[in-house]
């Protein structure tokens, strides 16, 4: 567990505050009473983050089984931020690990107050839960091997394919198979490590998931050049903090805290950090820009479900 403290803090988030951080983090604690999160958050002392243990560079596990990555950097900025609002002098931060499969339950039963991975907002899951503004925009691609590359759905006819538990990937490959007649073998992962695993002991001839995964799967893996990362895109996934359902107070908490780390500039330090540096354990540089739809959610905020919107 971590607490964070004034001290601890200060020295974590050493950027200046923004006006609008600025007149959150100064909000009295009472006004925040009516947020049934923010009131068992003031009377536990606790605030219980979910990350994933393999899915880097938004939420992973450090050579000290500490979570990091991007997403936790964010959570992070946001629990400085209920700390603040709530007037306390130290909060204690429980941190859950997390899967594809019991991430969002435990967000929905109240087990998590934030979720802190790399989960996509869809219409079907804002039924259970809701979101934060983007806070990333990947696209579904399809990785293989390079001698024997598949660049589309099409070359996928008839062979196996992997993707990850309760995932969107694997939603679009059961529908697509469906309406497309592709007669596909779904394998399914346990998490996306184990998804890259049968594509690279060549039980699966490719592996569906968000590209930046992809790329970083290729680059931890030991030979990177044998892999390929298809030019075509499937879908375009916003990614957004798991937040309660019915609680608009705190997610008006939560925005408030990503939209001014998008006006001050503070997350192009920390997009950098993540996506264009080397990143623990072996140091390697993802070197991903920022894509355009990404660039347009930090010029204009939303949280919106829906594809298009992003391009």
């Amino acid at each position: 567990m971590t607490v964070f403290s004034d001290c601890a803090l200060a020295a974590a988030s050493p950027s200046p505050q923004t006006p609008t951080q600025r007149a959150t983090f100064a909000a009295p604690a009472s006004s925040a009473l009516a947020s049934p999160t923010l009131r068992k958050i003031q009377d536990t002392g606790v605030l219980v983050l979910g990350h994933r243990v393999a899915s880097p560079p938004f939420s992973y596990l450090n050579p000290q089984l500490q979570p990091i990555g991007y997403s936790v950097d964010i959570c992070e900025r946001i629990a400085d931020a209920v700390r603040r609002r709530l007037g306390l002098a130290e909060l204690e931060l429980k941190r859950v690990a997390v899967t594809s499969a019991t991430r969002m339950p435990m967000v929905a039963n109240g087990s998590l107050d934030l979720e802190c991975g790399i989960t996509t907002n869809t219409l079907e899951r804002q039924k259970t839960q809701a979101f934060s503004m983007t806070t990333f925009v990947a696209q579904t691609r399809l990785l293989s091997k390079r001698w024997q590359p598949v660049r589309n759905l099409a070359d996928l006819r008839g062979k196996p394919v992997a993707s990850t538990m309760a995932t969107t990937s694997i939603q679009f490959l059961h529908q697509a198979n469906i309406k497309e007649g592709l007669g596909l073998r779904i394998l399914v992962g346990q998490d996306d490590r184990d998804s890259f695993r049968l594509l690279e002991t060549d039980r699966a001839v490719a592996y569906a998931m968000d590209d930046v995964l992809l790329r970083s799967f290729v680059l931890e893996s030991k030979r990177p050049a044998d892999y390929l990362i298809s030019d075509e895109a499937f879908s375009l996934e916003p990614y957004a903090i798991g937040l309660p359902a019915a609680d608009p107070i705190f997610k008006a908490l939560v925005d408030e805290v990503i939209e001014g780390l998008y006006s001050s500039g503070e997350i192009q330090a920390i997009y950098a950090k993540w996506f264009q540096s080397p990143i623990p354990p072996k140091g390697r540089n993802l070197q991903l820009p920022m894509s355009e739809a990404f660039k347009r959610v930090i010029a204009k905020p939303i949280d919106s479900a829906d594809a298009r919107h992003y391009r």
